[in-house]
């Protein structure tokens, strides 16, 4: 389920991290200390806005509808990830979706082998144009199923679990609503005991794998890389950024020790290059209050971590969780908001950062910017996004857990006619603007500021 769980999990594999790569859109060359970038091309902020998620019963475990709307509304996400086991009605769903535009991620979740159900609620949302994706298995590991009298997962043989997404694949692929909806695989594939290629999308040809080539599983890969772990507590620089990393560096259990090699039995699986362009997806992700970690600090963590999980190829991203329930009322250190529907200091800092992102116009002009950072520092990274009326947004983001400050000046590439600077931990109106500028300076310590580039 969450971090409270994993420590009662079988020894997982411990990389050390490394230091994090500054972020991408930087040429080679440098001049005065500026590197001299090819124009970067930006991203629709909507493309990043509907990556955003988070984990919601939405009406079951103590939620409400009305809370989960307007807990959606306010926080500005754009997708909830659940399943048969949270007992939704599709009624609801669909009217969460009507009121908000919010999608669902639904899937079989803990223990779940039900497919006739899961392919006929999806197929219900799909109509409505409420479903995201479907979703596989919940951390086999932790609860196994009972699939066809057989029982997998946990410390058994896993094919039954392999079993039951094969077919899940193939019954919604041949479904003519669900076809074309992706497919996401179960979560906590790493920890298979036995060999049966859940580590692949497809099992390829000239692998030592249970199930033969050609098995299909998922269209897009899915981790748990909450960005603490047992062998990496604490707070870190580039705390959000690292998780976020497909490859070996990554200090949690993320893409490499579930699609890479495995963490549980090493059992081999894509090649690092492979890993950065994998189809990927995190349903669970987050950090708990704790003693080092202060609502405050979460809050934080959780604008950075939407920003790194993009930054670094995941196409959407679940942070655990919306609001506290009632049958896990130890859960409450996750959450977004309190079990009376308070909203923590995280609801509201990431109510300012999609304010201040909010999409608005059409427009099938695509823009670029030739931008650098002069001596980017590694606990810096960016993001250049798009409004649908062509404004550009350039997000920094610092990651300096452990102390200290960040100064750095953002060479525009040119001039702009106003440059205006926002801080989501400030509020949703300006901190500042600039007039005329081509060369701006910021303080960058544990969270993002935007300018947007008129």
């Amino acid at each position: 389920m969450v971090l409270a769980n994993r420590a009662e999990r079988m020894t997982r594999r411990a990389f050390l991290p490394r230091a994090a790569m500054a972020g991408m859109g930087i040429g080679l060359a440098r001049v005065n200390g500026f590197a001299q970038a090819q124009a970067v091309k930006a991203t629709p902020v909507r493309t990043f806005l509907d990556s955003m998620g988070v984990c919601s019963s939405i009406t079951g475990r103590g939620e409400t509808l009305a809370g989960t709307i307007a807990s959606m509304r306010y926080t500005g996400l754009r997708f909830i990830r659940c399943g048969i086991e949270d007992r939704n009605s599709v009624e609801d769903m669909i009217e969460l979706h009507r009121q908000t535009g919010v999608r669902i991620a639904y899937g079989l979740l803990s223990g779940g082998t039900d497919l006739a159900r899961l392919l006929d609620e999806a197929g219900r949302l799909a109509r409505a144009g409420a479903l995201l994706a479907i979703e596989g298995n919940n951390e086999p590991n932790n609860w196994g199923v009972t699939y066809q009298g057989e029982f997998g997962g946990r410390d058994q043989s896993w094919l039954p679990v392999a079993k039951l997404q094969r077919d899940l694949y193939t019954a919604v692929k041949a479904d003519p609503v669900l076809r074309d909806h992706p497919i996401w695989h179960i979560s906590e594939n790493g920890a298979q005991t036995d060999n049966c290629g859940l580590q692949y999308l497809t099992v390829p040809e000239g692998t030592d794998c249970l199930m033969p080539p050609g098995t299909r599983y998922a269209d897009y890969a899915n981790c748990h890389n909450y960005i603490t772990h047992p062998s990496w507590t604490g707070l870190h620089n580039n705390q959000t950024w690292l998780p976020a990393s497909p490859g070996p560096d990554c200090p949690v259990d993320g893409l490499y020790g579930n699609y890479g090699r495995t963490w549980a039995k090493r059992f081999a699986g894509y090649g690092e290059a492979e890993l950065r362009t994998l189809p990927r997806v995190t349903t669970e992700t987050g950090y708990p209050v704790g003693d080092l970690v202060t609502e405050e600090i979460q809050a934080r963590l959780f604008l950075n971590l939407y920003l790194s999980q993009f930054k670094s190829g995941w196409s959407h991203t679940s942070i655990y969780l919306l609001r506290t329930r009632s049958n896990e009322p130890a859960h409450h250190t996750y959450a977004l908001f309190k079990i009376d529907e308070t909203p923590k200091q995280a609801a509201h800092y990431l109510h300012n950062l999609t304010s201040i992102l909010a999409d608005r116009g059409e427009s099938s002009q695509e823009r670029s910017l030739g931008y650098s950072i002069a001596n980017q520092p590694e606990t810096v990274h960016d993001l250049l996004l798009q409004r649908g009326d062509a404004t550009m947004l350039l997000v920094l983001w610092g990651e300096r857990f452990e102390g200290g400050v960040d100064e750095v000046t953002v060479d525009l590439g040119a001039e702009f006619g106003t440059v205006r600077i926002y801080d989501p931990t400030q509020g949703t109106s300006p901190i500042g603007e600039h007039a005329n500028e081509r060369r701006i300076q910021l303080r960058l310590t544990d969270h993002p500021m935007v300018l947007e580039l008129d």
